[in-house]
């Protein structure tokens, strides 16, 4: 395997779950010998310890995922701060429900993986974008598990692995957002496609949302509020709009002024908030020990000031990194459905 930089060398094998999740080269198989990805049988809520592995391998998706990339091979991209390091896939920890969890990064060739509705097809499309603290992409807790459920109610699935690792750099002891976002970059691109080839997949191009978790929460909050590029358009695609048409944001950080007093609630410089941003679902754990409460509390008055219909869900207990993965906490078991309803109350479903 090629030689990591210095600058990261255990950062993805140490990678803890306080980072958020992150999936691994054969993911299939690895869920179907033993992480069987059924919602309706309760894990335990303890989270335990488990051997880190990692390898060299691109991931590929779960049986039913078709994989594309974002863009033509020909077409240069900034690359992640691993520069030309093949990608490699890995096992983070602690376990989440009783299983692992697994990730992919050194990400330099974005993707979105794309899975049909199972029965009637509704139209709506869900862009789904993982966790993993920027460091490493979720591809079964936040990703492959979440579209499982997305395609059971009528709508098509696509997960995004989004290009990583990009590290926050950190100016007087506070990390500070790149001026180029890698993620978000891969995101809004994802969305012009799917725009774009809306007819061929079945798709309402006017029905396209987002859901993220930690991380990919961010990336969420980044695309509800711009239109703006920062890379040059390629094709049709990049002349689509970038901006959902829905907006889940589940365990989100980096938006609150952590310099500010403890209950201001005041956004963080880095963080705009448009009029124009879609309707939003928030969900978050009160007793989330990494990203806490205060942080999409707010966003959430922000949403809200703007004149954007913003929705919360908050529960007692659930911790961060929940993913789909039911325990005894009411949080991961019942989002689902608070998410199902949402969407027909606002017309997506």
């Amino acid at each position: 395997m090629a030689r990591r930089p210095s600058t990261l060398p255990a950062l993805l094998l140490a990678l803890v779950f306080g980072l958020a999740a992150c999936g691994q080269v054969d993911e299939a198989a690895s869920t179907a010998a033993d992480l069987e990805t059924t919602t309706d049988i309760e894990g335990p809520t303890e989270r335990v310890e488990v051997p880190k592995v990692e390898r060299e391998g691109v991931w590929q998706p779960t049986p039913g995922g078709t994989q594309v990339r974002l863009w033509p091979a020909d077409v240069p991209l900034l690359k992640p701060d691993t520069g030309d390091q093949p990608e490699a896939t890995g096992n983070g920890s602690p376990t989440v429900g009783g299983r692992m969890w697994h990730w992919a990064s050194y990400v330099t060739r974005p993707t979105m993986t794309i899975y049909r509705p199972k029965g009637h097809n509704t139209g709506a499309a869900m862009l789904v974008l993982p966790g993993g603290g920027f460091y490493a992409v979720a591809t079964d807790l936040e990703g492959t598990e979440i579209c499982d459920w997305v395609v059971q109610q009528g709508m098509t699935c696509v997960m995004l692995k989004y290009r990583t690792p990009q590290v926050w750099p950190r100016e007087n002891g506070r990390q500070r957002r790149p001026d180029v976002l890698l993620g978000l970059e891969d995101a809004q691109r994802a969305m012009g496609l799917l725009r774009e080839q809306a007819g061929a997949n079945g798709i309402d191009p006017h029905k396209i949302g987002v859901i993220g978790f930690s991380a990919g929460a961010y990336l969420v909050t980044n695309m509800s509020n711009t239109d703006e590029r920062t890379y040059p358009p390629t094709d049709a695609a990049d002349r689509q709009s970038p901006r959902p048409d829905f907006a889940i944001v589940a365990y989100t950080a980096r938006v609150l002024d952590t310099s500010k007093g403890r209950n201001e609630l005041e956004l963080a410089p880095s963080v705009t908030i448009s009029p124009n941003a879609p309707p939003t679902l928030i969900i978050h754990a009160m007793n989330d020990p990494v990203d806490d409460v205060r942080e999409p509390m707010a966003y959430a008055l922000a949403l809200n000031d703007a004149g954007v219909p913003v929705d919360m869900r908050l529960y007692a207990k659930g911790g961060h990194a929940f993913g789909m993965r039911p325990t005894t906490d009411p949080i991961t078991r019942e989002w689902p459905g608070q998410v199902e309803s949402w969407l027909r109350s606002i017309g997506m479903l």
